[in-house]
């Protein structure tokens, strides 16, 4: 673990890749007080789903934590993946498992995913390359995050060009997401205890 990470006396967990060209490689995962890690069944699930899709697109994970899933995208064949997180300390985490992967073909962010959203879109629209965004926001029971998939609906409602191949939400089980949001549709969703997965496309 990094210097800094040591210092700062972070409780950190490790979880592998699941598979591809990183698989085994361990991925530092910070302790549930800074963010919320994606569990391995969850990964594992939707890449089983989007197998195909995600081979040479690029892979953005909004409030991306350690990393776990845009790593694992790389892992299995995105061409680039774009990490957005905010917190600064599970920021220096991601940039460490950017390190210790896959630093040549990961593009980080320290920003508020709602305040970057529009310029990174805009940037990804005029290389006209697919790409698949991931949304794993914190857990709307979290204080300060109430509203947090409201907020995440109005910035999804802003995609309408088909080099968006699909958006993938993680969300509690327990809120429905609709059925169309903007341009986008429903069309698959997965359970996994208390947290799922909703798959949308143009």
């Amino acid at each position: 673990m990094g210097e800094d990470l040591a210092k700062k006396k972070i409780k950190c967990f490790k979880t592998p890749i699941i598979a591809g060209k990183y698989k085994g490689k361990n991925i530092l995962i910070p302790s549930l007080e800074t963010t919320r890690s994606s569990k391995s069944i969850l990964r594992e699930s939707l890449f089983n789903t989007i197998a195909f899709d995600v081979v040479d697109a690029n892979f953005v994970e909004m409030f991306a934590g350690s990393g776990s899933v845009g790593l694992e995208a790389l892992s299995r064949g995105a061409k680039k993946a774009y990490f957005i997180e905010q917190n600064p300390t599970a920021f220096k985490l991601l940039k460490e498992n950017i390190n210790n992967i896959d630093p040549k073909n990961s593009i980080a962010y320290n920003a508020d995913a709602f305040e970057i959203f529009d310029s990174l879109y805009s940037n990804l629209k005029r290389s006209n390359e697919k790409t698949i965004f991931y949304f794993d926001p914190p857990f709307s029971i979290r204080e300060d995050f109430e509203d947090i998939y409201d907020r995440c609906i109005e910035l999804i409602s802003r995609v309408k060009d088909d080099f968006v191949k699909l958006i993938v939400i993680e969300h509690m089980s327990s809120i429905d997401l609709p059925q169309n949001i903007g341009e986008l549709e429903l069309i698959k969703k997965r359970k996994f205890g208390k947290s799922s997965l909703s798959y949308y496309s143009i």
